[in-house]
């Protein structure tokens, strides 16, 4: 058995901001709609936080039995670098996967009972993304889905169990929030972009090449902070707020871009990785805030 350093690093820990920014923010703006739900937004971290120790754990077991993982120069790799069994692995990320399901379960029975089907998918979509025989992570389909579930399904699921609608700032947000999503992961992978290429994993780095992923990852940090800043506009009709939101995002954005632009290779991209979670938590819970304090 791992211990449990290893199995916390295995959780890849740069990446969780990824799942608790959307509830955050679209329980600030709940709360600017006086609707928040406290018990639901709670409910919301714990589904997206499992979904995605969940899906760390599925990538790693999936990656480390296919051999994907032998030439990769990111964090602790439990099955490929032979500190914990597949099995082992296996059940942790089914575990996850359950507690998720768990607390799904409780939010549908609060509100309706279809968002199960919604929750379904988001499991297969955990699990397919390098499991199963045609995994979608393989086929440069990643950043669309973290997109898709870890930021327009985080966001308005968390915004509608709370408030019951989906206001255009909602979405703007959401849409923000998933590119910033998407760049964590895309950052990862024009860090792993040459054992990709050399395990036949063909990501979205590895499809569009370095230079145009490097660009794309720029442009979608930049976009994010726009998004987020309009998004605020249009929830508080503040400029001051709007300024404060932009400001975070100006400040913790250059550390994500710098190692990118400076053409990092390898191990120095773990950084820009941690560095582009920070800036989607920050966005979040700058947003949350902002919509918070004009209620």
């Amino acid at each position: 058995m791992a211990q449990v350093g290893a199995w916390i690093a295995g959780a890849r820990p740069r990446t969780l901001p990824a799942s608790v920014a959307p509830v955050l923010a679209a329980t600030g703006l709940a709360a600017h709609l006086h609707h928040a739900v406290v018990l639901r937004a709670i409910l919301a971290a714990v589904v997206a936080l499992a979904l995605q120790v969940g899906v760390n754990y599925a990538n790693d077991y999936s990656d480390g039995i296919r051999g994907t993982d032998q030439a990769r120069v990111g964090p602790v790799r439990l099955v490929g670098q032979g500190l914990a069994s597949p099995a082992h692995v296996r059940a942790a990320a089914l575990g996850s996967f359950a507690v998720a399901a768990a607390a799904g379960v409780v939010v549908a029975a609060e509100t309706s009972w279809w968002l199960l089907v919604i929750g379904a998918s988001a499991i297969a979509a955990a699990w397919f993304y390098t499991g199963g025989p045609r995994p979608y992570g393989y086929a440069g389909l990643g950043e669309l889905f973290a997109f898709a579930y870890f930021g327009l399904l985080a966001t308005l699921g968390t915004l509608w169990i709370q408030v019951h609608a989906l206001p255009a700032d909602g979405w703007i947000l959401a849409i923000g929030l998933g590119l910033a999503i998407s760049a964590i992961l895309m950052v990862n992978n024009v860090r792993d972009v040459d054992g990709d290429r050399l395990a036949g994993k063909h990501t979205l780095a590895v499809r569009l090449g370095e230079s145009t992923t490097r660009a794309l990852f720029v442009t979608l940090v930049a976009a994010s902070v726009v998004a987020v800043a309009l998004a605020t506009w249009l929830a508080t009709d503040r400029l001051v707020a709007v300024a404060a939101v932009a400001v975070v995002g100006l400040v913790a954005a250059p550390s994500a871009i710098a190692p990118v632009v400076g053409g990092a290779k390898g191990r120095p991209l773990v950084a820009s990785l941690a560095a582009t979670g920070r800036l989607t938590l920050v966005l979040g819970l700058a947003f949350a805030l902002a919509a918070w304090l004009a209620a």
